[in-house]
This record gives structure tokens, C-alpha cells and sequence, in this order.
């Protein structure tokens, strides 16, 4: 039996959720990355987190951060390769908002994730 999805801590749903080329290649086709793995591109790209770190602050392991940090590589390839639409939407995870140990914003958190 597999072990239950353990949430992921964000700190913010991203501001732009949607990023679509100037010149569309494919019409029907749209690259949908989840919130979470949005915040593992923003952690170790964006704040120079390190994968460990990035594990701490998202309340996950640090194997789960290179599966997902992988996963969300990918789908920024594909983006930028092929031209095609990005949509940052779902995943399981939780908003960070207020005082919470471990958390760099400063939020408590409130669990939002799907149950299954």
C-alpha cells in the first residue's frame, strides 16, 4: 500500500498564473504545472534555496523536492522549446499565512489540500 500524499507547504499562490507565447504553435495543447512545483522553481532558482532547504520550508523530503523540482524543469523546457501556453494551477498543498516554524513568511497555514 502506498504511502498517503504528505501536503506541500507554499507560501503564496503565484501572482500570474497563465503565460502564453506571442505566436501560438499548438492550439489545444497547454503545459500544466502545479502549484507546488511552481514553489520549488521559485525556492531554488529564484531565492537560491538548496534542495534540503527548499524539503524544510515546503514540509517535504528532499528526495520529493528533486522529483518535483525535475518534474517542474520539464514542463518550463517544454514551454519555453515549443512554444506552448503554461498554466500554473492544482497540486496538493497548503497556503502558508501566518507564524508557522520553519516558514520565511511570517504566515500561519491552512491546509487546502484534496483529500483522496
Amino acid at each position: 500500500m502506498p504511502r498517503p500524499r504528505k501536503c506541500r507547504r507554499v507560501c503564496n499562490i503565484p501572482r500570474y498564473q497563465e503565460f502564453v507565447p506571442l505566436v501560438a504553435t499548438d492550439g489545444c495543447r497547454k503545459i500544466i504545472m502545479t502549484i507546488d512545483e511552481y514553489e520549488t522553481i521559485r525556492l531554488i532558482d529564484r531565492e537560491n534555496y538548496s534542495q534540503e532547504d527548499c524539503g524544510k520550508q515546503m514540509n517535504i523530503a528532499r528526495t520529493t523536492v528533486q522529483q518535483i523540482y525535475a518534474s517542474a524543469r520539464k514542463k518550463l523546457a517544454d514551454t519555453l522549446v515549443e512554444g506552448l501556453p503554461l498554466v500554473i494551477e492544482g497540486g496538493d498543498y497548503q497556503i502558508c499565512e501566518g507564524n508557522t516554524s520553519g516558514c520565511g513568511c511570517g504566515r500561519h497555514c491552512h491546509k487546502i489540500c484534496k483529500e483522496d
